[in-house]
């Protein structure tokens, strides 16, 4: 995935300028950055749910700008929301099956068995309403959902939202072992930059819609400014 002088906004009002980077295939890059620096705008502009007002974007050799929604879907492109956002009035195994809507011809090669074998949990809950999850399930089943229609890339927004230590430990330990089975690319944008600096082999700092420092997680973990804005040493 490359990103070439992105401009988005929403309406007349900008929120990311000029803003570039890359993931190379199977790896895992981090955005981190302050409340309203434009990070889930970043995602929603790249998945096409936020028009770019400039800027290029390139997956699999491809150039995807101005793609529609479903279509990024069908290339390998999936999208967890910030807080998950399953269909709180449908049942988990409905969810999954939404993951598949632009490409339904996913649902006959096995998938939801695998999925429920990664996320035993979800399994023993197909038929409840997502509504009656806990925060962890919920997440889970917003990351199975997103991994239905079998991506190459997966783009996961704030994962660790709202969610208990111990349970943010457990759904960052299902993505490395997903990350690892299936060798997917990551697009991880996290507050709790210790967990995304663990989890990622290379960084971007977006700040006021601008990238506005990168390098390998080693480099930033011993970066001062990082230490200082967000690691709180």
């Amino acid at each position: 995935m490359q990103v070439k002088g992105l401009h988005s906004g929403y309406g007349k009002v900008p929120i990311l300028h000029d803003v570039s980077f890359h993931i190379d295939e199977r790896e895992t890059v981090a955005v981190i950055g302050p409340n309203g620096a434009g990070k889930s705008t970043l995602l929603k502009t790249i998945a096409g749910l936020v028009k770019l007002t400039s800027g290029e974007l390139y997956f699999d050799g491809h150039n995807i700008t101005g793609t529609s929604p479903d279509q990024l879907v069908r290339l390998g492109i999936a999208l967890v929301p910030e807080g998950g956002r399953p269909f709180a009035n449908m049942s988990v195994i409905d969810n999954l099956r939404m993951g598949a809507y632009s490409k339904r011809e996913v649902l006959k090669t096995g998938v939801l068995d695998e999925l429920f074998e990664i996320f035993p949990r979800l399994k023993e809950r197909a038929k409840q309403m997502a509504r009656t999850l806990s925060g962890g399930e919920r997440q889970m089943l917003a990351i199975a959902r997103g991994l239905v229609s079998r991506p190459k890339m997966i783009m996961l927004d704030e994962p660790s939202l709202g969610l208990a230590p111990n349970l943010v430990d457990e759904i960052y330990e299902k993505i490395c072992a997903l990350r690892n089975e299936l060798g997917l690319t990551v697009l991880l944008i996290e507050q709790n930059t210790n967990y995304a600096l663990e989890l990622a082999s290379r960084c971007y700092v977006l700040e006021n819609g601008r990238i506005v420092m990168e390098g390998s997680s080693a480099e930033m973990s011993g970066s001062e400014h990082i230490k200082k804005h967000y690691l709180g040493l």
